[in-house]
């Protein structure tokens, strides 16, 4: 049996820290200077948590605008009633719909048709290359870094090697309460449709499954078609969708 939406969410957090953390009942107020929705979103761990709900959306929208951030706030299944018909009420607007995947992690390794080396992700080695291949400028390296140091269950960095072994795809993965968190998967531009991403992927897999996880978690943009098949043929099935409110402008 595959985790449940919060034992899935649970490990998608500790994968994935914050700089800046506020708990407003097991409502989860996360902020790490604006990189990435995932670390910059209040996030409802219950369903049944949505008593005042309206007073409590504002006072952590007011935490966002202090800390100089647009209020953020991601909709999953473990967001309740209550927080959802706030956000309706205060005309908070839908974008980005994606998708969680997951999979029992496979107990045979994947064969890699690439050679994929693995490295510490705080190793600028790894984050810098990463970021390269991200498009990230000086600021959003250094918060990338920071949220690296930050994360307290194991980890790790990978890299995909083209023939003449220069570095053109990358994840990170963690293992987090016996479940694979896959992140920061790229590929770089002028490789991409040539099995690389599928190979550091599949490294990713091999990794956390020797690590100990015995399942596998995903998210991924809903729009994102090619990364959508790619997860499929590896094994991953979609476990839930969700999306994020902003207020509207």
């Amino acid at each position: 049996m595959l985790p449940s939406a919060v034992d899935l969410e649970s490990a998608t957090l500790n994968a994935w820290p914050a700089l800046q953390v506020v708990h407003d009942r097991l409502w989860v107020w996360r902020a790490a200077g604006g990189y990435s929705k995932r670390a910059n979103s209040i996030h409802c761990l219950d369903p049944s948590d949505g008593d005042d709900a309206e007073a409590r959306l504002e006072r952590l929208a007011a935490l966002y605008r202090y800390n100089e951030l647009t209020p953020v706030f991601r909709v999953t299944p473990l967001a309740s009633p209550g927080a959802l018909a706030a956000l309706d009420r205060a005309g908070w607007e839908r974008f980005e719909p994606s998708r969680v995947l997951a999979m029992a992690t496979p107990a045979e390794a994947f064969e890699l048709r690439h050679e994929v080396r693995l490295f510490d992700p705080r190793d600028p080695a790894w984050f810098e290359t990463q970021g390269r291949m991200s498009g990230y400028n000086v600021h959003t390296l250094s918060l990338l870094k920071a949220i690296l140091e930050a994360v307290a269950c194991e980890n790790c960095g990978l890299l995909a090697y083209d023939g003449e072994g220069r570095p053109v795809a990358a994840a990170l993965a963690a293992v987090s309460n016996g479940i694979g968190v896959y992140l920061n998967v790229v590929v770089d531009a002028g490789f991409r449709g040539q099995g690389y991403g599928r190979a550091v992927v599949s490294a990713a897999l091999n990794w956390t499954q020797s690590a100990g996880a015995r399942s596998s978690v995903i998210q991924v943009l809903g729009e994102n078609v090619a990364a959508l098949g790619l997860y499929r043929a590896l094994g991953f099935a979609p476990a839930y969708d969700y999306h994020y409110r902003r207020p509207a402008p």
